[in-house]
């Protein structure tokens, strides 16, 4: 049986995911926020869980990450895209790698385009994916800057999250608008069978699936 928290940061509107393990308390956190590391941090005491891993979807640009924090802190392990090459890190994740912290198990599937090391977590046992930046709620993140790519963002979620089966509940790293998950159906659906994609501040890219 799995713990799971859904967190928010109001500053910069991104979603924090705590995972436990209720058997072993073994729990990992994703896309941790610096500003944020008192209440996860507190969060975690309260649940006597057992911090494992910190994990980010990609490097983030909107806000600075909390696993150095939770590090010294829980003396858990940091993981990251290996293609960023990110400092300080313990772990680098690479597609289809696992990440298997009690009975709960992660798939590593690379989703770049927003950024090159964007990544998304898969749980097949709960039915559901951990999504970045790379496929939010009616949208997806801009690739206009950190190497992006609109072309290998419309492949990431074409190849790497719309082949979910449709039931599988979508948490995305950011939402500005009080929605709190998706699915794929529901992207496929809503998007009409298309991908939208934010080039710049004023120009769109429609791709047809």
């Amino acid at each position: 049986m799995m713990i799971f928290r859904q967190l928010f940061d109001v500053q910069s509107s991104t979603y924090t995911y705590l995972l436990g393990d209720l058997s072993s308390k073994k729990a990992i956190i994703i896309d941790p926020v610096f500003e944020q590391t008192n209440r996860d941090s507190a969060l975690i005491e309260e649940l006597g869980l057992t911090l494992q891993y910190s994990i980010d979807t990609h490097c983030h640009a909107d806000h600075v990450t909390a696993s150095w924090l939770l590090k010294q802190r829980f003396g858990c392990q940091i993981g990251s895209a290996a293609v960023i090459q990110a400092e300080n890190t313990d772990l680098h994740f690479t597609q289809g790698d696992v990440i298997t912290v009690g009975d709960i198990t992660l798939e590593v599937r690379a989703t770049s385009g927003h950024t090159d090391g964007c990544l998304t977590y898969v749980c097949h046992s709960a039915k559901l994916a951990f999504t970045g930046d790379t496929l939010l709620i009616r949208g997806c993140g801009r690739c206009d800057f950190q190497q992006g790519s609109a072309s290998r963002l419309f492949a990431s979620i074409k190849k790497q999250i719309f082949t979910l089966p449709d039931d599988y509940t979508l948490y995305p790293a950011h939402d500005y608008s009080g929605r709190t998950s998706t699915s794929v159906l529901e992207e496929k659906i809503t998007t009409l069978g298309s991908v939208v994609w934010r080039v710049n501040q004023t120009f769109w890219v429609i791709c047809k699936i």
